[in-house]
């Protein structure tokens, strides 16, 4: 009867672990965005500048980004991005210096080579998609009737 305790004492940590797993879906989902990991250069930026937008996965549920835009050397623009599972949802999560927070973008759709967040709310953007194309990768920022195409190849 003694070794009763022993067992719950040794299972409980492991039950309490698997509830901290994301839902299955969620964690299938994250997996397909694994093609977005890498550095990235921009293509089409504007004449005498450059940009590039790095991900890399720092946990098993997390992808971490940031895009910069340079001129010459100087650094113009930075964005700090995650992609995370949160609450067995995915999100989009943006941290750039226009906004007081970090803003979230829930996952609406995802293929083998695509994504699409939205968040309704935001002023803009409302909607980011992405899509890989052999080593091409379209990022599209829109909300009303703006949208801005964002185009890069895989370093």
């Amino acid at each position: 009867m003694k070794k009763l305790p022993l067992i719950i004492l040794f299972w409980t940590p492991f039950f309490e672990c698997l509830g901290q797993l994301p839902a299955k879906q969620a964690r299938e989902d994250f997996k397909k965005l694994s093609w977005i990991e890498g550095t990235w250069l921009r293509t089409n930026s504007k004449v005498g500048q450059s940009g590039t937008e790095r991900w890399f996965k720092s946990s098993p549920y997390e992808l971490q980004g940031y895009g910069v835009t340079l001129k010459d050397k100087d650094t113009l623009f930075v964005e700090n991005l995650r992609i995370v599972i949160n609450e067995d949802r995915i999100y989009y999560v943006a941290d750039v210096p226009e906004n007081r927070e970090p803003v979230f973008f829930r996952l609406k759709e995802i293929t083998k080579t695509s994504f699409v967040f939205e968040n309704p709310d935001h002023d803009f953007p409302k909607r980011i998609v992405y899509q890989i194309e052999n080593d091409t990768l379209k990022a599209t920022v829109s909300g009303g009737k703006k949208s801005l195409d964002f185009l890069f190849r895989k370093h």
